[in-house]
C-alpha cells in the first residue's frame, strides 16, 4: 500500500521540523497513541490502539529516523505487531519547504501488512490509512500552529 499527500502547516518550517522530533508532540498527534518513547535521536518506540474494520488491536512497534538530508527532508522505517491481528512494516519519505512562513510537508508512505489485517482488503485498510493521516496532520497542525482567539 503507498501513500502520498502534500500538506501545508502555517508554521515556519524549523518550527515544524522541531515539532516532527518532539516525542509529546508526536504522542498527541498520532490517532489512539498510548505512549511514545524516544531511545535516541533517531529511535522512537510507540504503542498505539487502532480500530481497522472489525479488528481492534493493541500494536507495539519502533521506528528509526534517518535524518541525512535534514531539515529539508528526512526518512523514516518502523515495524509493529498487534498480536492475533497481525502485524506491518513500512516506512515513509518527507520533505519541508518553506514558503512566506508556511511549510509545505510532502510524504510518501509505503505499508506492508500481514495477518488478519491483511484479509480486510485493500479498500478498507487504503481508506482508513488515508483517514489516520488526515487525523494526524490535523492534530499536528493544531499543535504546531494552534488556530489564533
Amino acid at each position: 500500500m503507498d501513500l502520498t499527500d502534500e500538506i501545508s502547516i502555517t508554521a515556519p518550517k524549523s518550527r515544524v521540523y522541531a515539532a516532527l522530533n518532539d516525542p509529546e508532540i508526536l504522542r498527541q498527534s498520532i490517532p489512539g497513541c498510548e505512549e511514545l518513547i524516544k531511545h535516541s535521536d533517531t529511535d522512537l518506540e510507540a504503542r498505539v490502539v487502532l480500530k481497522i474494520g472489525p479488528v481492534k488491536a493493541r500494536f507495539t512497534g519502533t521506528v528509526t529516523l534517518d535524518t541525512t538530508g535534514a531539515p529539508d527532508a528526512f526518512s523514516l522505517t518502523g515495524q509493529g505487531s498487534g498480536g492475533a491481528a497481525g502485524h506491518a512494516k513500512g516506512g515513509a519519505d518527507v520533505t519541508l519547504s518553506e514558503e512566506n512562513g508556511i511549510t509545505i510537508l510532502r510524504y510518501t508512505a509505503r505499508a506492508d501488512i500481514g495477518g488478519k489485517l491483511a484479509q480486510l482488503g485493500s479498500r478498507l485498510i487504503q481508506s482508513t490509512a488515508k483517514k489516520l493521516a488526515a487525523q494526524f496532520f490535523a492534530n499536528f497542525q493544531q499543535a504546531v500552529a494552534p488556530a489564533e482567539v
